[in-house]
C-alpha cells in the first residue's frame, strides 16, 4: 500500500474513523501490520482525539501478515467481549485468506487496491466473510459514510 497514494488515503480513512468514534464515545484499538510485523498501536480503550502526528509513524510496505493480524484482531475482541467491529483497510496484496474471525460482531473491508491490474483479493475476503465491502473511492464519494454492497 506503500505506492501511489493509497497509504496515504488509508491514513486519512483511519483519521475520520478514529473521529466518528470518538464522537460516539465508542472503544476502539488498534493493530497496524507491514512487512513481517503486526504491531498493537493502541490497546482496547475508549476512543480519544486523534490527529495527524499521532498517524504519522504508522509504516507500510514490505508484504502483509494478513494471517497473524487478524488473529490478533480476533484475540483483541474475544478479551474485549466479542461484541466489537473490525475495520480492515488494505489493498489486498497479501495471499494470506484467513478465516472469518468469529469475534467480530461486524466486519468492514475498505479496499485501497489501485493500478490497472486488480487483483480483487479484498473484495473477494469480503464477500467470503460476509463483511461489508467498499472500495477506497467509493468512501471518498460517500463522504466517510459506509454502505453495504454484500448483504450479510
Amino acid at each position: 500500500m506503500a505506492a501511489g497514494g493509497a497509504f496515504a488515503r488509508a491514513k486519512g480513512v483511519l483519521l475520520a474513523l478514529m473521529e466518528q468514534a470518538y464522537r460516539r464515545r465508542e472503544r476502539v484499538a488498534l493493530l497496524s501490520f507491514a512487512g513481517a510485523r503486526v504491531e498493537l498501536r493502541l490497546p482496547p480503550r475508549k476512543a480519544s482525539a486523534w490527529n495527524d502526528d499521532w498517524i504519522a509513524p504508522i509504516g507500510a510496505g514490505g508484504g502483509t501478515p494478513l494471517g497473524p493480524a487478524i488473529a490478533q484482531a480476533a484475540q483483541l475482541l474475544a478479551r474485549d467481549g466479542g461484541e466489537g467491529w473490525l475495520w480492515l483497510l488494505t489493498d489486498g496484496r497479501s495471499r494470506d485468506r484467513p478465516e472469518r474471525p468469529a469475534e467480530a460482531a461486524q466486519l468492514r473491508v475498505i479496499d485501497f487496491e489501485q493500478g490497472r491490474v486488480r487483483l480483487g483479493r479484498a473484495q473477494a475476503l469480503a464477500q467470503a466473510w460476509g463483511a461489508e465491502y467498499l472500495p477506497a473511492e467509493a468512501w471518498a464519494r460517500a463522504g466517510s459514510a459506509p454502505q453495504r454492497v454484500f448483504p450479510k
